[in-house]
């Protein structure tokens, strides 16, 4: 199968029509024509988190340091900008949407005028917060497909937290996550695939975050991508079947270690194949209560779970959606892999 990639705007040598998607799929191809506003009535990470704005992040929050060496981390509003350059240059003529921005787990100080003041008298001018933890999504709206009726835009999604770093210790190179994927515009799901997530980028500069973008973006095959979810309509499962498989994922947690590591990895937490099963009885969307289920929209029960996820815990837990509703598929056609999930 010929690779296909998205190049640079400045490197494209070509018309943008010879991307060629349609070798991987019937009507898997980008459209550029403008699409309707769709109205977001949900966020792409609710868990824990709040909602920010760029210039808030700026202007109310403190930088972190390096506590030996007093050497600045690169902050969150370095990162999203450094992210939103990367889009806007790789992507140069699509529209580029505004990023949103999530942010969980405040670490609180004080100024050194306010240090002895009681906490009930100090003014808003005596604190100073910054955010342990925060996940952005830059929406390219002009690049998008529908799938199994729902429209997908493509997506850029990174997280940063802080307490992947020992901030005790001397600079040393900083992890951030980013994914380049399909978010589904019914719900806000996101849609990660492998070639379009890197899990740990360690970087020392903003400049060289911006190489590492790149290159992620690259590697990308949207195409690809599309390809992967279209195909997943077209295999369904039984109602037993979809007991058997919620069972066999509460179990999964409690099995010996070593029977475990035979398996492969499940990532979602109790209370979010709980969320799979209510949300299977009652979604609109995504809900088959009392008939069969397609494969496709028990990709979307998982992601849709998986939006309670923490930041630091949110794309991991994106791709193994991903990783799952394709084993389940190719196990109900026969692959011995995941058998186990639904036998």
């Amino acid at each position: 199968m010929e690779a296909v990639t998205i190049l640079p705007n400045t490197a494209q040598q070509e018309p943008r029509k010879t991307l060629g998607l349609n070798s991987y799929a019937d009507d898997a191809e980008i459209l550029l024509d403008e699409p309707k506003t769709v109205k977001k009535t949900n966020h792409f990470i609710e868990a824990n988190t709040s909602e920010i704005d760029l210039k808030s992040l700026k202007s109310e929050c403190i930088i972190p340091v390096f506590a030996k060496d007093n050497e600045l981390t690169i902050s969150h509003p370095a990162f999203i900008e450094t992210a939103y350059d990367a889009a806007t240059s790789f992507f140069n003529g699509e529209r580029i949407e505004t990023p949103a921005i999530r942010v969980s787990h405040v670490v609180k100080g004080r100024i050194p005028e306010a240090i002895h003041k009681p906490a009930n008298q100090l003014l808003e001018s005596d604190k100073t917060i910054y955010y342990e933890r925060c996940a952005f999504a830059i929406d390219v709206p002009t690049i998008f497909e529908t799938v199994g009726g729902n429209k997908l835009n493509l997506s850029i999604v990174g997280v940063r937290a802080y307490n992947r770093e020992n901030l005790y210790s001397r600079k040393t190179l900083e992890r951030f996550s980013v994914a380049i994927g399909f978010v589904n515009q019914v719900c806000c799901n996101m849609c990660v695939f492998t070639d379009g997530y890197r899990s740990q980028i360690e970087v020392s500069s903003t400049k060289d975050l911006y190489r590492a973008l790149l290159e992620l973006f690259n590697q990308y095959n949207p195409a690809k991508h599309l390809h992967l979810m279209q195909s997943l309509g077209n295999t369904v499962m039984t109602e037993h079947q979809f007991a058997t498989l919620l069972g066999r994922m509460r179990l999964y947690q409690c099995l010996p270690q070593g029977y475990q590591k035979r398996l492969p990895r499940m990532l979602l937490t109790d209370t979010q194949i709980n969320s799979v099963a209510r949300t299977y009885i009652s979604d609109e969307n995504f809900g088959s209560f009392g008939s069969e289920l397609d494969m496709w929209r028990f990709y979307n029960l998982l992601t849709g779970a998986n939006k309670s996820s923490y930041i630091d815990s949110f794309l991991d837990r994106s791709l193994n959606a991903t990783e799952m509703a394709v084993g389940i598929s190719s196990a109900l056609h026969g692959d011995e892999r995941y058998k186990w999930f639904i036998d």
